[in-house]
């Protein structure tokens, strides 16, 4: 399953991302690493971008970059 497809409030796991270069190095800087948890909070008004918490910060990524992230529901 894909982060972006994750319903609100529901926890999930990271497994693998599917990016590489530059995207990559964007989500490993704000968490996103293989068997972090994340939990999203809420969407925007046009479901884009969305709100996660991972390692008790709180972040923004758009659906197509929550996509990259393959996750498994905790």
């Amino acid at each position: 399953m894909r982060l972006g497809y994750v319903k609100m409030g529901q926890k999930c796991k990271i497994i693998k991302m599917h990016t590489r270069g530059k995207m990559m190095k964007k989500l490993l800087d704000m968490g996103f690493i293989n068997g972090a948890e994340v939990e999203t909070i809420r969407e925007a008004p046009l479901s884009d971008p969305i709100q996660l918490r991972v390692q008790n910060y709180l972040v923004s990524l758009r659906k197509s970059e929550a996509n990259m992230l393959e996750v498994e529901l905790v």
